[in-house]
C-alpha cells in the first residue's frame, strides 16, 4: 500500500492515479451519500479542485483506496475560498452557515481538509490500516505546506476515537446534521499530533 500527494505540478509523474483518484471519490461519495456535484468521465469534482489544492490518495496496483482534499484557507477562485468558509458565509445550499463556533479562519498556516472517503472496496479488516495511511500522509503532507492546523468536517462520533489515534482534534462547532449524518467542525493541530 502506497500514498501520494498529488498536485497540478506532479500530475505527469503519477499517470492515471488522479483521474482514478476522482473516479473512486464519486463512487465513494456520491454514490453512498446521494450528493449531487459536477462529473465527467466517471470523476466528481467541484469549485475547490483548484492548482491551489492538493489531493491524497492512498492507492495499491494502480486502485485507489482512500483520499482527501487539501485546500488552503488563504484560497479565492472566484467569489469561492474554501468549504467551511463559503458555507458560513452563505455561498452552499448544502451545508447551514452554522457550523464553526467562530468566523472561519483564513491564515496561510491553516488548510482545509474535505472530500474525505475510503473505498467501499476496502474490507473492513483493512479499512483501520487504509485510514490511518490516509492521516499519516495528510499532515505530512500539510507539515510540508506549512501547515501547523487542519480545519474540516467529521462525523460526530470520529471526534470521540481521535485522541485514542494520537490526534490533538478540537471541536470548533455544533453538532449539525449533514446529509443524515451528525458532523462536527475540528481541527487538527499537528504541532502534537503524533502522525
Amino acid at each position: 500500500m502506497l500514498t501520494t500527494t498529488l498536485s497540478f505540478d506532479n500530475l505527469h509523474v503519477n499517470g492515471d492515479l488522479f483521474t482514478n483518484l476522482f473516479r473512486t471519490r464519486k463512487s465513494s461519495l456520491l454514490m453512498e451519500n446521494k450528493w449531487e456535484s459536477p462529473e465527467t468521465e466517471g470523476m466528481e469534482y467541484d469549485q475547490y479542485d483548484t492548482p491551489a489544492s492538493r489531493w491524497i490518495a492512498v492507492h495499491e496496483n494502480g486502485k485507489v483506496l482512500a483520499g482527501v482534499r487539501l485546500t488552503p484557507t488563504t484560497a479565492e477562485c472566484g467569489v469561492y475560498s474554501y468549504m467551511i468558509r463559503d458555507a458560513q458565509r452563505g455561498l452552499l445550499d448544502s451545508l447551514p452557515r452554522n457550523l464553526l463556533d467562530y468566523e472561519a479562519p483564513v491564515a496561510s498556516y491553516i488548510w482545509e481538509a474535505s472530500r474525505v472517503f475510503v473505498s467501499g472496496d476496502v474490507s473492513e479488516r483493512r479499512r483501520a490500516r487504509v485510514q490511518s495511511s490516509l492521516i499519516a500522509e495528510m499532515t505530512r503532507s500539510a507539515r510540508t505546506l506549512g501547515a501547523s492546523q487542519i480545519i474540516g468536517l467529521m462525523p460526530a462520533q470520529w471526534a470521540r476515537w481521535t485522541e485514542h489515534l494520537g490526534l490533538d482534534v478540537e471541536v470548533v462547532g455544533p453538532e449539525i446534521d449533514v446529509d443524515d449524518i451528525l458532523t462536527k467542525a475540528g481541527v487538527l493541530k499537528l504541532a502534537l499530533s503524533m502522525h
